[in-house]
């Protein structure tokens, strides 16, 4: 059975006790980074329960979530000219979405 965009969540669950924070995600761009993630650091983020319907769990240490405020515009555009100064230029993008 088919999920829906509406019923694909993805949902981060932590307590006050545990060292570590639960991600549960059929976002597929959160999926790579995990992935990657899990890669990189196998000691510290790893796969924490079995799903289905094409999502995924991990886990992940509590100082990996992280709420952050909203860039504004005048933020954005002294970081853009930051960058333009510095001689970065970004990655090239691919033609084929990241949601793929």
């Amino acid at each position: 059975m088919k999920l829906s965009k509406l019923e694909q969540e993805s949902i981060i669950l932590y307590n006050e006790e545990e060292s570590t924070a639960s991600i549960y995600t059929h976002d597929p761009k959160l999926k790579r980074k995990l992935k990657r993630l899990a890669e990189k650091y196998p000691d510290k983020v790893y796969p924490d329960r079995t799903v289905h319907a094409g999502a995924v769990s991990y886990a992940v240490p509590k100082s990996c979530v992280s709420v952050r405020e909203p860039f504004s515009d005048e933020r954005r555009r002294a970081a853009s000219e930051r960058a333009k100064n510095a001689g970065y230029t970004p990655p090239a993008r691919s033609i084929y979405s990241e949601n793929e």
